[in-house]
């Protein structure tokens, strides 16, 4: 039996920018409708906010796993609802429709979904200025009697317009959810999602006084520089880039741009009242704060931040995203002295700070890692998977040199380097200038780059001459043969399954057309899906994959290929794959994980057990879809996270 459900709730927090766990720790926070359907039967309402009571019949379903509950983003559902009747919800018995949608890489969004797969049962396009009106604060005013929000009564019609836009969510997401009946979600992808909710239903510990602190730390020393670019230039707003530009020229300095890079150039060739202000404006520029503004935001009335985690977040891979404050993409940090940096930071001493570092802004962004704790009597191990990317290449390749390396623990890039020029190279060695051609030629071409992708990495920056651009990626591709000669096997691969609306395979990996969507089996046995696949002739003049998906627009839309890049999501999903399944044999092992980054696992360890060690070798573990695979994890311990 299944339980289709939307709801539609009330909450003075943001939940775009907070997330739901915050949204739902707020005193203001309740439900107001509760619409739902057992099966095919009709869908019924519970008005909660006009006293209405719900059903017995659902609330024991709510709690019996064998009643499989469906949402579309069933986490807001399970999570909502335990909060507002203080259930204990675990994810085991929920499923939801917006990951089988994004397993067939289908919009993020149940209007979207709808649309692409014309469902009958739409969503109300008047539905978000119903949200607007019911289910945030609005602004006290004359016309409405100074009141802060509004309720049912305030608006009969309008109410009863918002009780069929829930109705209408559920048949909606009933719909979709029998449209995709064909492709449900594995047990393998359903036991991850649950993995999935418990890591973010757990969360992680933050230290706000840290964060309380670097945001002050961040306003007065933004202040105090604006002052002194004031003082300096006489402007008005010492902020403003046409006003610094127009300052600047009076200097004889002439600018066409004040990004971070041009600004850095410049400070090269400057000196005097010039060189102070352009200084000034990196530090005016550089924005510390706003991962600390966000987990304040997020952090819920357990001092932890829940939900940074979105399953199946990028639907070509099958990646996690980050939510909220985006942990994916946090700041490095190579400061020394963290711990001394961080503790001045803490004790809300910002002179010593500014006097023993040189750069306040650089020293908090670098401190962000750091705001994220274990409980008391507890430590963080973290680890990861060392050239994940790279190993998973030449394992689907068959390009052994590589594999060799990595088995006999050797340095890729010393390795590649050697191979590329002919020459031993050794780090810090012999020859050991090569390897930094070697690393950049790593991270830039293995998925069919070029001249453009080494400049887009910074090969330019780094003092390589832009002629020897050219010969770096011919002799990259030389020393990779079976690499090159992969994203053209892929091309072919696919290709032909699409023409000819069958299955090759290659190797561990499968194509498949079928039922309009081309199919990608990965070695794990999981499927990348692209929708509606035809063959087109490209601007080249050559022919080309193209599919339907979410474009870079964010919209849908029509989408061109080619094997390189099918490459690259094989690469990246099957990486995706071996983190989930580590991430499943730690948690076996009684860790607790409290957030995944990239390769990365973090598990939150009580002092005087367990060791890198041997998280690090549960992680190396090889799945049995992974034979030959020469697997291989780092890690470290530490008392507050970071990067090692």
């Amino acid at each position: 039996m299944q339980l289709g459900i939307d709801i539609e709730t009330y909450s003075d927090v943001d939940l775009q920018k907070c997330g739901v766990y915050a949204y739902t720790d707020s005193p203001a926070f309740e439900i107001l409708l509760f619409a739902y359907a057992f099966d095919d039967e009709d869908v019924s309402i519970v008005d909660v906010a006009q006293g209405e009571n719900m059903p017995e019949r659902v609330m024991e379903a709510l709690t019996d796993d064998s009643i499989v509950k469906t949402a579309f983003n069933a986490a807001f559902e399970r999570t909502c609802i335990a909060k507002n009747y203080s259930l204990t919800l675990p994810p085991v018995s929920w499923q939801c429709t917006a990951v089988q949608s994004a397993m067939l890489a289908l919009p993020a969004s149940l209007e979207g979904v709808g649309e692409v797969l014309a469902i009958r049962q739409k969503k109300l396009k008047e539905g978000k200025d119903l949200v607007r009106y019911f289910s945030m604060p609005c602004k006290p005013t004359k016309a409405n009697g100074g009141r802060t929000r509004n309720m049912p009564e305030d608006a009969p019609e309008k109410w009863e317009l918002f009780k069929s836009y829930c109705i209408r969510d559920v048949e909606a997401e009933r719909e979709i959810r029998y449209k995709l009946r064909n492709y449900p979600i594995p047990d393998s992808e359903q036991l991850l999602y649950q993995m999935d909710q418990e890591i973010n239903d757990r969360g992680i510990l933050v230290d706000q006084v840290l964060v309380d602190h670097a945001v002050t730390c961040d306003t007065e020393y933004r202040e105090q520089v604006t002052r002194r670019a004031y003082e300096l230039s006489g402007l008005e707003n010492p902020n403003s880039p046409a006003q610094i530009k127009e300052w600047l020229s009076d200097k004889g300095v002439e600018v066409e741009s004040l990004s971070k890079k041009a600004v850095a150039g410049l400070i090269k060739e400057t000196d005097g009242e010039v060189l102070e202000m352009l200084k000034l404006r990196l530090l005016m520029a550089k924005t510390s704060v706003k991962k600390y503004e966000a987990i304040k935001r997020s952090v819920c009335l357990d001092g932890r931040v829940h939900g940074l985690l979105q399953f199946y977040g990028a639907n070509r891979t099958g990646r996690w995203a980050g939510r909220l404050v985006q942990v994916q993409n946090l700041p490095q940090n190579h400061l020394e002295d963290l711990s001394l940096a961080r503790d001045l930071v803490k004790a809300g001493d910002y002179e010593t700070l500014d006097l023993l570092f040189d750069s306040v802004p650089g020293v908090l962004s670098e401190l962000i890692r750091t705001a994220f704790i274990p409980k008391p009597g507890c430590r963080f191990i973290v680890a990861d998977f060392s050239a994940i990317e790279a190993r998973v290449l030449a394992w689907l390749s068959g390009e052994n040199w590589r594999i060799q390396t990595f088995i006999e623990g050797g340095d890729i890039y010393c390795a590649s380097a050697s191979k590329m020029f002919g020459v031993p190279v050794v780090k810090h060695g012999e020859n050991g200038h090569l390897r930094q051609k070697g690393k950049i030629s790593e991270l830039a071409l293995g998925y069919g780059g070029s001249q453009g992708a080494l400049t887009a990495m910074g090969a330019i920056d780094m003092g390589i001459p832009e002629e020897e651009l050219p010969e770096l990626v011919s002799q990259w591709r030389a020393a990779n043969p079976h690499i090159t000669k992969f994203w053209w096997d892929v091309d072919a691969a696919s290709k032909k399954a699409v023409r000819e609306k069958t299955r090759v395979d290659l190797g561990n990996v499968a194509f498949e057309y079928r039922s309009g969507i081309l199919f990608i089996t990965l070695p794990s046995g999981r499927k990348l899906s692209y929708v509606k696949p035809r063959l087109e002739t490209n601007r080249f003049g050559r022919s080309a994959i193209t599919y339907e998906g979410v474009g870079e627009s964010k919209k849908w839309m029509r989408i061109e290929t080619y094997g390189a890049k099918l490459t690259e999501n094989i690469v990246q999903a099957t990486a995706r794959d071996l983190l989930a399944q580590a991430m499943l044999r730690l948690r076996a092992a009684g860790y607790e994980i409290v957030m995944h980054v990239h390769d990365e696992a973090v598990v939150e360890v009580p002092e005087g057990t367990s060791s890198v060690e041997e998280v690090c070798r549960i992680m190396a573990e090889q799945p049995a879809w992974a034979k030959g695979l020469p697997l291989n994890a780092d890690g470290y311990e530490c008392a507050f996270y970071k990067k090692d």
